[in-house]
């Protein structure tokens, strides 16, 4: 047989997750004029493009328009989308194997990461990934209920997730009916009696995950007022210390921007978002029923570890804030795939630079790759995913180049096919998505919406005249 990448014996690749890592590894692959690459890219979902359609915040459509450049890696000939196909599932590890020369871990950070802390399982205290996840129409979350009777709101968390979802709660319907937020979820969220929102954060305003534009625009909300208690906009000595040997612009801006806010007298607007800092929530309080009624926090001070970082300790100071719902945003968490070796700790697929390991040997597993949140932890924005692909397929081709690969006992494409169909008959290809996309748009001009979005795969395999 002619050699791995050639005309008749193409390089076979699977890649399992439709986000941006995924399409981001099939992007540098095709770059490569060597070799003869074809991808097959898996997703549990009818529709690609991952947290772009399901995590991105409704109101913030220009960065979705990153799915332009998606589409176009998927319109060259040599690509196949198979949406609807579930690994583990549909297609188990064996079978890929036995198909493909590499398959590559896309799937992202699924979950969110657990707060441990007294009172957190009672009634309206939810993980804010579900929230985003319900908002933007994802299908696994369209059918949860989020307790928006109440007036005070609490979010854990400093990073740009938490910044979006104090966002949503914060919009006017009006604001909201102009985005793409699904639509049982505008109606939830136009009966709001949501007053006033806070966001916490265990560390200074220097050490807050979110980005500048993001902060920014809490500031700029047409009917919330934003303020910052004034003693906690204020940099402690250690941070300043910090911030004046990094000289970090980013940094430096976002602190602006908080202490820009502190001590902003209210303008009457009918809500209020309060950006809280150095302070955690030590436990969440229930009333007869169950539900959450307030939440314990303690102040914290910051202490240098010996690696130079800045981290909080808590100190005797306690305080009790009312609050009827919480959601806790501190992160995603990655979920392991049947048969893929996962470091449960760090809740990441076991590899270096991409490339799976054995649990045992901690050697490679030849065939097996990773990219994307799942390979390296939920860190970055969007981008930050396209030079962590290419960290991978620079191993996989180096690879192909030494011999390291899957042997394929059947790698031809009509063979992986005829087992999908066979497997999961309401597959759904990249062009099946390009209808669905054309009529979600459609549906959105009739009501005056950037589209408005199918939100249950039934719904989307009957529009598509599958089912």
């Amino acid at each position: 047989m002619s050699h791995i990448g050639s005309e008749s014996n193409p390089l076979r690749v699977a890649i399992v997750g439709a986000g941006p890592a995924g399409f981001y590894t099939a992007e540098h692959l095709f770059k490569n004029r060597d070799l003869v690459i074809e991808i097959d890219m898996y997703d549990r979902l009818p529709t690609p493009f991952g947290l772009v359609r399901a995590g991105v915040a409704p109101d913030h459509q220009k960065i979705k328009s990153v799915t332009r450049v998606f589409t176009k890696t998927a319109e060259n000939p040599r690509f196949r989308f198979f949406g609807n196909v579930e690994f583990g599932k549909h297609l188990k590890l064996a079978d890929m194997q036995a198909h493909y020369h590499a398959i590559v871990f896309t799937t992202g950070a699924q979950t969110d990461r657990r707060l441990n802390i007294p009172g957190i399982d009672l009634k309206n205290s939810h993980a804010a990934t579900e929230f985003v996840a319900w908002y933007n129409g994802h299908p696994d979350y369209r059918h949860l209920e989020f307790d928006l009777t109440q007036e005070r709101v609490a979010v854990i968390g400093v990073g740009n997730v938490a910044v979006d979802v104090a966002r949503i709660l914060c919009r006017t319907p009006e604001e909201l009916a102009q985005t793409d937020i699904a639509d049982y979820a505008l109606e939830a969220l136009r009966h709001s009696r949501v007053k006033e929102v806070y966001m916490l954060g265990r560390r200074g305003p220097a050490q807050a995950a979110f980005t500048p534009p993001e902060v920014k625009e809490l500031g700029e909300l047409a009917d919330a007022d934003v303020y910052v208690p004034p003693e906690e906009a204020k940099l402690d000595p250690l941070s300043e210390a910090s911030l004046a040997d990094s000289a970090d612009r980013g940094t430096m801006r976002k602190v602006e921007i908080v202490q820009s806010f502190a001590g902003r007298q209210p303008t009457g607007k009918s809500r209020r978002l309060v950006l809280r800092f150095l302070v955690s929530p030590v436990a969440l309080i229930g009333d007869e029923n169950g539900r959450v009624r307030a939440m314990r926090l303690v102040k914290n001070e910051l202490y240098a570890t010996e690696a130079g970082t800045l981290r909080p300790r808590p100190t005797d100071q306690y305080e009790t804030l009312d609050v009827g719902l919480v959601f806790r945003s501190i992160g995603y968490r990655g979920v392991p795939l049947p048969d893929v070796p996962f470091n449960d700790q760090w809740g990441v697929i076991l590899n270096e630079k991409g490339r799976v390991l054995d649990p045992e040997t901690q050697q490679p597993i030849p065939g097996l790759y990773t990219a994307g949140w799942i390979k390296r932890g939920p860190s970055g924005v969007i981008g930050t995913n396209k030079p962590d692909a290419l960290e991978t397929v620079e191993c996989l081709l180096a690879d192909v180049k030494n011999g390291r690969l899957l042997t394929p006992a059947n790698p031809d494409a009509g063979a992986i096919l005829q087992l999908v169909q066979t497997r999961q008959p309401y597959y759904c290809t990249f062009a099946d998505w390009q209808r669905l996309d054309e009529m979600e748009i459609r549906r959105g001009q009739e009501i005056g919406r950037p589209r408005l979005k199918f939100t249950s795969v039934e719904e989307m395999l009957k529009a598509l005249g599958k089912m």
